[in-house]
């Protein structure tokens, strides 16, 4: 089977810098999308930073597996932090986090923040990711509705994130690639935006990846385009 990949970026229509940041490695099977925050320009230090050591760490080990890559997320939360410390500039940076580690016939999903990862089999959306922000791991349990959440100020906060003063805590697990399986990887540019209808939508289009990633950035664009948008496709070939 052979992983066929494409991404592209956009600022959007309201950000003045775009301080998301994506991967595509397949030499190493790495496919990765972070969304940075923080004052000025921090926010774009840190999604590269934590990018960066990640795809660092697993060339330098040669591992492919949930262990190796929980070390690279771990890796990249420490050197974000220590960056911090060291320049007051870069103090509250921080960054969302999502990759897939192409490992044989297995892809492992490793998470942070509310950047997420999409499964498309047998023309069904699934998300494979849990966002970990206050209104799916605060909100919902304490049994607010939907449509308050949909509006409520706390609504865009992470409760963890690279770089963030708690310990870090992540989220994985794995998938078996067969022919035909599609993997969107976003930032929340993206899918806070466009509804999954469309993102299934657009999946099932048969449009080449190229045409299916600028089709779902110019949607975010259309919905008003509020945060950077980022979008990785991972299709599996027979």
């Amino acid at each position: 089977m052979k992983l066929e990949a494409f991404g592209a970026s956009h600022v959007g229509s309201v950000r003045a810098n775009n301080e998301d940041y994506f991967l595509i490695l397949p030499e190493i099977g790495l496919y990765l999308v972070a969304d940075g925050m923080g004052g000025a320009r921090a926010g774009e230090h840190a999604s590269r930073m934590a990018a960066e050591t990640v795809a660092d760490h697993l060339r330098s080990s040669g591992a492919r597996s949930a262990e190796a890559v929980q070390a690279a997320f771990e890796e990249a939360h420490r050197r974000v932090r220590e960056a911090a410390a060291a320049d007051d500039s870069l103090q509250g940076m921080g960054t969302t986090l999502v990759a897939a580690l192409e490992a044989g016939d297995r892809l492992l999903i490793t998470s942070v923040g509310d950047s997420r990862a999409y499964l498309l089999e047998n023309g069904q959306l699934r998300l494979l990711t849990v966002d970990q922000t206050w209104v799916q791991e605060v909100g919902r349990p304490l049994g607010i509705e939907e449509s308050e959440l949909r509006n409520h100020p706390m609504r865009h906060v992470l409760t963890m994130a690279i770089g963030a003063a708690a310990p870090l805590r992540t989220r994985q697990q794995e998938i078996d690639l067969r022919p035909g399986l599609q993997v969107l990887l976003s930032s929340d540019g993206l899918h806070g935006v466009v509804d999954p209808d469309t993102i299934a939508d657009a999946l099932n289009s048969g449009q080449s990846s190229e045409a299916t990633c600028h089709y779902l950035i110019d949607a975010a664009v259309r919905a008003g385009g509020p945060d950077n948008i980022t979008v990785v496709l991972l299709r599996v070939a027979g």
